[in-house]
């Protein structure tokens, strides 16, 4: 006998068997955050949304310094360094429509919802950090062949200061965000901050090097942190790839499976699978029950086994739970019939 589990709001689940669990469980102030504090679903938007305006407008207010000297300096590197400043405060566009989609319900076509808008913003994030690295090692080449000085120094370092603790502080922010509320996309529009920081951080190397009269100080480092945006790039673009590819994290996995066999009623766990949906996490679990079992109490036990892995998993917001009989010598294989369908 097996019982498809079907996911419910968890406020309606039954809590499990045994009157004085159910009175500890009412009277026991409890959510289902973890000790990583957990947000709820649109809480977990809403965060991610708020990071998003907070460091658009610090950027927006970075980038607007750093354009007022470059009109008084003429500083190309520093101009070079606005316009990085500029594209990454405009990356949030995409992220926050990726976040404003994921809050949407699901739908007949769509029956997982929104949340992979968020990947796809990660894509368009790690090419907007590859095309800065492009564009800085373009930048760096050229002033090497081309040397040009560098004017009002100060004012430009100044600038370049501004704009380097600017991205660092919205790096942070971006990159805290994220993992608390399990973005792929938002530490990645993090990691993209970082770079335009690194790139501030040239320009005032750069004319620092100027100051002292070496006019190829500015191109080396140029080509310095671009080696370093390639780093980043790479850990960006392994961060988005692994999301797309459903990766999680192992232990989640052996977290999941060692409470779900303390569940009463559960003889064993067989398939078990995770998968990113946006910022929230599904899962699929089959169990293994007593095959003598009613129906009904198949069905309790895998609602048991749901509202554990609620409580244990961070960012788990939906679960589908199968029990299947124990084994029994000389007994068919129940899903015998489903194995000509198995990938091969």
């Amino acid at each position: 006998m097996s019982d498809p589990h079907r996911h419910h709001p968890h406020d309606g689940h039954r809590p499990p068997a045994g009157r004085w669990h159910r009175l500890t469980h009412r009277l026991t102030p409890h959510s289902h955050e973890s000790a990583a504090k957990v947000d709820s679903a649109l809480e977990s938007s809403a965060r991610g949304l708020r990071a998003l305006w907070v460091s658009l407008a610090v950027l927006g207010a970075t980038a607007i310094v750093q354009a007022a000297v470059v009109l008084v300096s003429g500083s190309v590197a520093l101009l070079g360094d606005t316009v990085h400043n500029t594209a990454d405060a405009l990356t949030a566009l995409p992220l926050g429509i990726a976040f404003v989609l994921g809050r949407r319900a699901a739908t007949r076509r769509f029956t997982y919802g929104y949340g992979r808008a968020e990947d796809l913003a990660g894509i368009v994030i790690v090419l907007t950090i590859a095309a800065s690295a492009v564009l800085a090692g373009w930048t760096a080449v050229d002033r090497l062949l081309d040397p040009r000085p560098v004017t009002h120094v100060p004012a430009v370092a100044a600038a370049a200061l501004a704009g380097f603790a600017g991205n660092e502080w919205v790096a942070r922010y971006r990159i805290r965000v994220g993992r608390e509320i399990g973005s792929a996309a938002l530490v990645a529009d993090g990691l993209h901050a970082r770079t335009d920081g690194y790139t501030s951080l040239a320009v005032l190397l750069g004319a620092g090097g100027a100051a002292l009269g070496w006019r190829l100080a500015d191109p080396l480092v140029g080509l310095a942190i671009t080696a370093a945006i390639a780093l980043v790039l790479r850990d960006a673009a392994r961060e988005v790839f692994r999301r797309l590819m459903d990766a999680v994290d192992p232990a989640l996995v052996d977290r999941a499976e060692r409470v779900l066999r303390e569940v009463p009623g559960v003889r064993g766990v067989g398939e078990l699978r995770l998968r990113w949906v946006g910022h929230r996490l599904r899962a699929e679990v089959a169990l293994v029950v007593d095959g003598e079992a009613t129906v009904r109490r198949a069905h309790a036990i895998a609602v048991e086994a749901e509202h554990a892995l609620l409580h244990a998993v961070p960012r788990l917001t939906a679960a589908l739970v199968h029990a299947d009989p124990a084994p029994v010598p000389g007994e068919a294989d129940p899903h015998l019939a489903l194995a000509h369908h198995a990938p091969g």
